[in-house]
């Protein structure tokens, strides 16, 4: 099987939400000698991409989502296993710290949003959904994150955004990250308001946006 058609697998298998399809194309992939982040950005994630935009478009729904991430995440586990921690680092295209703020216990925006990040390229540290402020900065700073980004799906708990920012601020080290925000209630104004660095209304966007982030940050 030519590089082409195990590529086109590994997208099929994701659009098919096959896992054991997805797995038996990354073996042949490793097989046939290709480059695991080319299995992953030209097969898999371009599989993801479709499903992404056919949940934007409203013709693919959370579960489709998830199971399709499921094949995504099992089949890059086989294509990384021989990678190096240095080869996985200089693949990936940022480090994101994602959450639900504190008080909120709502997590599937969440999950869509780290499922499309990784799809992308993206190593993304899943904190949970009702993470204390203090949690959030200790972690960004422990692992030295891109991007701190932060889910609000109710408007008694969008202040804690609010309140990332500011402790940043408070330990002097507001610089070294960028802030991303959204969920329901959450608006572009509200994220200029507090001083975050961007808002993302969709789980497409969160991705775009990150990436634009990212940027910016290394220059």
């Amino acid at each position: 099987m030519s590089q082409s058609e195990i590529l086109a697998k590994l997208k099929e298998a994701v659009e098919e939400m096959d896992t054991d399809m997805a797995e038996a194309a990354a073996t042949e992939a490793i097989a046939a000698g290709i480059n695991p982040m080319v299995a992953i950005n030209d097969g898999l994630a371009a599989g993801m991409q479709t499903m992404s935009d056919l949940f934007d478009e409203g013709e693919a729904f959370v579960p489709q989502l998830v199971v399709a991430a499921e094949a995504f995440e099992s089949a890059v586990a086989i294509l990384a296993a021989g990678m190096s921690d240095d080869e996985k680092a200089k693949a990936s295209k940022g480090k994101v710290l994602l959450h639900t703020v504190h008080g909120d216990i709502h997590d599937i925006g969440k999950n869509i949003v780290k499922t499309m990040l990784s799809a992308s390229g993206f190593e993304v540290i899943d904190m949970g959904r009702d993470v204390p402020v203090e949690e959030v900065v200790a972690k960004a700073k422990e692992l030295k994150v891109d991007i701190i980004a932060g889910a609000a799906l109710m408007t008694t708990t969008m202040p804690a955004q609010r309140d990332i920012i500011t402790l940043l601020k408070e330990e002097g080290i507001r610089d070294n990250f960028k802030c991303l925000f959204g969920g329901a209630p959450v608006s572009k104004e509200w994220v200029e308001k507090i001083g975050g660095d961007a808002f993302a209304e969709t789980a497409s966007e969160a991705v775009e946006k990150a990436k634009m982030l990212v940027k910016e940050l290394r220059g």
